[in-house]
């Protein structure tokens, strides 16, 4: 496996950070810049509705650019991204240096996830891709007590200043490590968005968005669930949600090995399987510790488990559009995380937070159908870019 692998997965964890790490500050900054805590949110719905917007939009008008160039020019307007939030004296300019955050950012992640297969072996690409995602699968589930802690203990800029030097630092690794990766040759615009006409594509994208929301349902709103179903106190919380984050970092990388192994087909099939089965079953173990934390466990490495697997289907559905598949594939699950946010907002305010664990089974089992009849489905497109050589 190519070393230039693990670096791509620590930069990807460096702007991963950037997406959640400000959800355990909000406070800090609505007291700081003198705005209300919604005010404050709309700086975490900003970036992730560019991230998921941006992604396949930069990626295709960057076609033609050599990667490792395109990467450190992102990286420079990331950093630029990052002072301005680190400086930031109003809610106005905080706000631009999330804009300018997300829209490198999602460049960013993207090439990562692009460059790492072509830089892996052909047996290696679902174990490459699954490298990079532990990256961004650690960042975002670390990011939250990253922020606490920093924000807590130096103000709700610290955390950002920690992002400002690893950023820096991932300039001059790039600068230093990174060989010359040529693009793939451009196929036009039109032909790739033809690939939504192969339901492989259109069902797998809807699969991503579909586990996403379920399991975002659940995740967004998981400390007030804890808090109403279980007697666990708050130390104890803190501590589900490491060990959440420990199983999601690890469920990644499992990923990526399994589709290696099994197939990418079959790997994203049985986790959907089992994935649909926990939500239903999680409800009924919070008086039985050991189950639950088994449950817990499983939940959180399949969150990240089936992403990789899913990578990999999209590059042997399309390989010559696999750029852009691999791009609409993360903007799909972003958009999944922005969504389940919003329906377990509704849920919980007039529901009950003990249903929430139920909508995301639903949405959870409507991915599993989806997956499965993507999978059955014979048809297949196949580009040949005029431009190949």
């Amino acid at each position: 496996m190519d070393k230039r692998i693990y670096f791509l997965m620590i930069i990807s964890f460096v702007i991963g950070m950037v997406e959640l790490i400000i959800s355990g500050i909000l406070d800090l900054i609505a007291e700081d810049l003198h705005v209300s805590i919604g005010q404050a949110g709309l700086l975490i719905t900003v970036f992730a509705v560019i991230f998921a917007v941006a992604s396949p939009i930069l990626l295709v008008m960057t076609a033609k650019i050599e990667r490792k160039r395109l990467t450190l020019v992102c990286l420079y307007i990331f950093l630029i991204g990052c002072i301005v939030t680190v400086f930031a004296p109003t809610f106005s300019i905080l706000f631009i240096g999330r804009i300018i955050l997300g829209i490198s950012g999602a460049l960013l992640i993207i090439l990562c996830l692009v460059m790492a297969p072509s830089l892996a072996g052909e047996q290696y690409k679902g174990r490459a891709i699954g490298i990079v995602s532990v990256g961004v699968s650690a960042s975002l589930v670390l990011g939250v007590p990253i922020g606490l802690i920093m924000g807590t203990s130096f103000g709700w800029r610290a955390p950002f200043v920690l992002i400002t030097v690893l950023t820096a630092l991932s300039i001059i690794g790039v600068h230093v490590l990174m060989g010359r990766v040529e693009p793939k040759p451009q196929i036009p615009l039109r032909q790739q968005l033809a690939a939504f006409k192969n339901h492989k594509i259109t069902l797998g994208l809807t699969t991503t968005f579909l586990y996403m929301t379920g399991h975002s349902i659940m995740y967004a709103y998981f400390k007030p669930y804890l808090e109403s179903s279980t007697d666990f106190n708050a130390n104890w919380v803190s501590v589900i949600y490491l060990i959440f984050g420990f199983a999601a970092v690890c469920g990644g990388g499992i990923g990526g090995l399994l589709a290696d192994l099994l197939g990418s087909r079959k790997t994203m099939v049985i986790a959907l399987a089992v994935f649909s089965v926990l939500f239903f079953v999680f409800p009924y173990t919070t008086d039985f510790y050991p189950i639950f934390f088994l449950i817990l466990i499983l939940w959180g490495m399949l969150s990240w488990a089936i992403s990789p697997a899913m990578q990999s289907y999209l590059i042997e559905t399309a390989p010559e559009s696999s750029e852009i598949q691999q791009s609409l594939n993360n903007s799909s699950l972003h958009l999944g995380v922005a969504a389940g946010s919003v329906i377990g907002a509704g849920i919980v305010d007039t529901l009950s937070v003990n249903v929430i664990p139920f909508a995301g089974g639903l949405f959870i089992i409507l991915s599993f159908i989806t997956v499965v009849i993507s999978v059955r489905s014979k048809k297949k497109i196949s580009y040949k870019p005029k431009n190949a050589i």
